[in-house]
């Protein structure tokens, strides 16, 4: 193991040992590795934290050991394990909760928990209720802590009219000399314009509270029990700052109930897959429902299409600038990657009076 990677390890609280470290997992942000101690039955994971999406990983940091400290105090009240149902950080030695190497980036280590797995796609309802379960119990347990405590790690991360401003001025710009061939799906975005304000307006006014959001719900940021299946804690914190519940529910709308994959190019096959709404607004519900109010519940169908249009137009925005933040894997993708997101809002339109009932009668 390179030596770099051992040094830093060790700059972390943990038991006498030869230490052995691995590679672990396929997330496509932070550097991360499995640490196991000769001597301890205890493992535990290392991250480096992606200075370029998050340049100010200390906030970061910040705002999951708030969380997370809340969150094992209300599991305990609850009766749960707090060392298996939340993540817990290890300190550095120098009792803080990360290290910074020699280059300046940010390190974070956290208990492995043992006996769980995780899976990337919903492939049955049955499954995707679980992820919502577990998203949902996610909200309920942070319900009483103050949001705006948090730090706003990726400033207008889920922010939609600030995502169509900056569709516009990519398409303004055009820096990648693409705007003629994409005229039809900036004209798509321009007739919703008006939408993109909905639940930005509605917390203005004071109808919807601010939450602590999550902020990338998807079922493989949920770890699930070996043995049972059962949803057991919420993961990649990275990313939870203030928010509003119907981002955290459309995320996963947007990348659950799609009968396609993402980047699909044949649109025929897109479509919003009713079942797969109804089992995530089970599963949800079921936890989140005793802790939002009505107005939040109402809209949370639109937080599923406003967070599909949010997506698509972060993707055309990144076609137009030259493909700089999403990594493609051939020409056009970010394109594809849009009119799929597209395709999705429209099923979502024909579909949204069903959309609307299932979320209503949860």
């Amino acid at each position: 193991m390179n030596d770099k990677i051992l040094s830093i390890a060790r700059r972390f609280s943990l038991p006498e040992g030869e230490l052995h470290i691995a590679a672990y997992g396929n997330g496509h942000i932070n550097e991360t590795y499995c640490v196991k101690v000769e001597e301890s039955a205890r493992r535990f994971i290392l991250q480096r934290v992606n200075r370029y999406v998050f340049e100010r990983p200390e906030e970061v940091i910040s705002n999951i050991a708030k969380v997370t400290q809340y969150l094992r105090g209300v599991i305990a009240a609850e009766g749960g394990d707090p060392e298996r149902e939340t993540l817990t950080l290890v300190e550095s030695l120098r009792h803080e909760p990360f290290v910074i190497d020699d280059d300046g980036e940010l390190w974070r280590m956290y208990w492995f928990i043992e006996g769980t797995i995780s899976r990337d796609l919903p492939d049955t309802p049955e499954l995707f209720a679980l992820s919502g379960e577990a998203f949902g119990r996610f909200q309920r347990q942070m319900g009483g802590f103050p949001a705006d405590s948090l730090a706003e790690s990726i400033r207008d991360f889920h922010n939609t009219p600030v995502r169509y401003a900056q569709l516009m001025d990519a398409a303004a710009r055009d820096a990648a000399g693409r705007r003629r061939e994409v005229e039809a799906e900036l004209a798509f975005c321009m007739e919703r314009e008006r939408e993109t304000h909905t639940l930005v307006d509605a917390l203005a006014a004071g109808e919807i509270p601010l939450r602590v959001t999550h902020n990338d719900t998807k079922l493989n940021n949920v770890l699930l029990d070996a043995k049972t299946g059962r949803g057991v804690c919420v993961i990649d914190l990275d990313t939870v700052m203030p928010g509003l519940a119907a981002y955290d529910f459309g995320d996963s709308i947007r990348f659950g109930a799609n009968t396609a994959e993402e980047d699909e190019r044949d649109l025929s096959k897109v479509e919003l897959s009713l079942p797969m709404v109804e089992a995530f607004a089970r599963g949800y519900l079921s936890e989140a429902g005793s802790t939002l109010c009505r107005r939040e519940i109402e809209l949370l169908p639109m937080g599923a299409k406003l967070m599909t249009l949010e997506c698509g137009m972060r993707f055309l925005a990144d076609h137009l600038n030259g493909d700089r933040y999403f990594r493609i894997h051939r020409e056009g993708h970010n394109l594809d990657r849009a009119r799929t997101q597209f395709a999705l809002v429209r099923s979502m339109e024909e579909k949204w009076d069903a959309m609307a009932d299932i979320v209503a009668h949860r």
